[in-house]
Order: C-alpha cells, then structure tokens, then sequence
C-alpha cells in the first residue's frame, strides 16, 4: 500500500511543479496561445494523483496487490502516463517557442496511451479477480435466481 501512496504522492509534486512551468515558460515569453502545457499538471493530478489515491482504497478494500496482474497494472500504468505527459510537455514547449513538433512526438504520444489503456485493462481484470461475480446476502444461497436454481 505504500508503493500506492508513494506514487500518489510523487504525481501530486510532479503535477504541481509542471503547473508552475507552464505559468513561468508562458510568462518568460510572452506566450498567449493555446498550448499543451496547460493541460499536463491536470492529467498529473487526475490521471496520476487522484487515479492513485482511488487505487489505493481499492486496495484497502480488496488487496488488489495480492494478485500477481497488480504489478504488471502498476508499471504499464506509469509508463503509458510518463511517456504520455513527457510527449504533451515536449510538444507543448515547442509551441511555446514558436518551433514544430514533429511527427515523432505523435507517434511516441500514442503510444504512452497505448500503455494506458493497457494498464487500465490489467487493473479492471485485477479487480475482477478480487470481487466475486455474485454474492451472497443476508442468508440467500449465491444461486438465487440462476436458471439452475428455478429448475429444482
């Protein structure tokens, strides 16, 4: 759970910090348009922060890094974020300065999301190994109401 909170913790800063880039680069050149950057400290904090602090109480209630996928969630995750929020930093910055970006950074970008939906695929099949597909309440078989169950 720890590793949860740590990386919470770690997008919460990071986002933060690339909020005040934004604010600075912006500033430094006298920027007016649109560009990327303002956008990169709010995929930090909900993709990243929030995301993480979501996780963690799935965590609290389902120990989600009991199953093995867990990790492969965690690291696919991240990387697909990384690689997304570097590739919106670097295009960003370029605008900014008046420079293109490139085809490389397209590409590069597509594939941090790639990895983001991969990750969130690994986590949704990580909790549906943690939370049974039916249960049981207040004394009422798990069978109820299955073709199985009306038969008898």
């Amino acid at each position: 759970m720890r590793k949860i909170l740590n990386i919470a913790h770690v997008y919460m800063i990071v986002g933060l910090v690339s909020g005040l880039y934004y604010r600075e680069m912006t500033k430094l050149t006298g920027f007016t348009g649109d560009t990327q950057l303002g956008v990169v400290h709010t995929h930090l904090l909900a993709l990243g922060m929030l995301f993480f602090l979501v996780v963690l109480a799935l965590e609290k209630l389902f120990a989600l890094t009991s199953v093995r996928l867990f990790g492969w969630f965690f690291w696919v995750y991240n990387a697909g974020l990384t690689v997304t929020v570097l590739m919106m930093t670097l295009h960003g910055t370029l605008t900014v300065l008046g420079k293109p970006s490139g085809e490389a950074i397209a590409i590069v970008s597509g594939l941090g999301h790639v990895l983001l939906t991969v990750g969130l695929i690994l986590l949704f099949v990580t909790l549906g190994k943690r939370i049974p597909a039916r249960s049981a309440s207040a004394g009422e078989p798990a069978t109820a109401g299955t073709p199985q169950h009306a038969a008898r």
